[in-house]
């Protein structure tokens, strides 16, 4: 069973996705900030990473690139998934090593088949 770390500050967001992933059979964990997100990964190093971009202190972007860049998470794929729906916020994510980026309100199914992709032997 593939484990999913979802770094978000909403607990509505977050109590949705857990719901829908953990229904997809995968083992679920959340952070609310950046910050302890970042030490959750290097700590636990889990299968995937779902990165909000807004959020206090350090934003999703900047949090994405840290952990891309580092040679302990960098094999670890980030889906971002956020409100900023503007091309250059998505262009700007990817460029940070998110290895797919979503807009909100997400949609179960696309979500779904994104992760499967990034985790063909998951869940």
């Amino acid at each position: 069973m593939a484990n999913i770390l979802i770094i978000d500050d909403s607990p509505t967001d977050v109590r949705v996705f857990t719901t829908l992933l953990e229904r997809a059979g995968y083992q679920v964990d959340s952070i609310g900030n950046a910050e302890e997100g970042i030490e959750r990964v290097r700590a636990q190093k889990p299968d995937l990473v779902i990165m909000d971009v807004i959020m206090p202190g350090m934003n999703g972007f900047q949090a994405t690139r840290t952990l891309t860049r580092d040679p302990m998470t960098s094999s670890i794929p980030i889906v971002m998934i956020t409100t900023k729906s503007m091309e250059t916020d998505r262009v700007w994510g990817l460029r940070q090593g998110a290895r797919a980026f979503i807009t909100k309100p997400v949609n179960e199914k696309d979500l779904l088949a994104c992760i499967n992709d990034l985790l063909p032997s998951a869940a």
